[in-house]
């Protein structure tokens, strides 16, 4: 029993310094700010990271007791911009992602947007058409049970980062997780992002 207190309590150690991490730094991965908060606090034992909802908690709080005032204001601006550059990407049916649309968005936040085309490179000439600079990687995400490899377009927009990483259309209805095993990564689309303005 105690054993497990111990086990529970080094979690807990760790989702709360992970959380300051991301908050305070800007770190947006949450595997980085795991082993980042981990190695800090002297604790090599990677089967005792918490999972992500244990940070997310973690950071409400945090936000809850030293941001309240303002981080409310930024996660509505964030939200704001969102919507606009949903309205602008309208043909690619967008769908909102991350901390700005979970409500805890720190001070560096990127605006994250899964979009959907039959073929990558019309986002790319979309982009080009209206004149807008942007950088390409690729990031590594599961539609479903199938691991995809997909191209991301980052902008800026206002001094806000956004990332759009660019999905089949085909992987519209599929489940989005980081890994095989992990939780579905929670979406939304315009309308219910434009309704958490009120």
């Amino acid at each position: 029993m105690a054993r497990e207190r111990g086990r529970d309590d080094t979690r807990s150690a760790i989702a709360v310094h992970a959380a300051r991490l991301m908050a305070q730094d800007g770190i947006e991965d949450y595997g980085l700010a795991k082993r980042k908060a981990a190695k800090q606090l002297g604790i090599p034992d990677s089967s005792r990271l918490p999972n992500n909802d244990e940070i997310d908690a973690a950071l409400r709080e945090y936000q809850d007791i030293y941001r309240s005032g303002d981080q409310e204001q930024r996660v509505h601006l964030l939200r704001e911009q969102a919507v606009r550059a949903m309205r602008e990407l309208a043909a690619f049916d967008p769908h909102l992602t991350g901390s700005v649309l979970t409500g805890i968005a720190g001070p560096y936040a990127v605006i994250h947007l899964q979009l959907f085309a039959d073929n990558e490179k019309a986002v790319e000439l979309f982009l080009i058409d209206r004149k807008m600079p942007y950088k390409t990687s690729q990031c590594r995400l599961y539609a479903g049970q199938e691991p995809r490899l997909l191209p991301v377009f980052n902008i800026n927009v206002d001094g806000t980062e956004i990332e759009l990483t660019v999905f089949d259309s085909r992987d519209l209805r599929a489940p989005v997780r980081a890994t095989a095993e992990g939780r579905v990564i929670e979406r939304a689309r315009l309308p219910a992002v434009a309704a958490l303005l009120g």
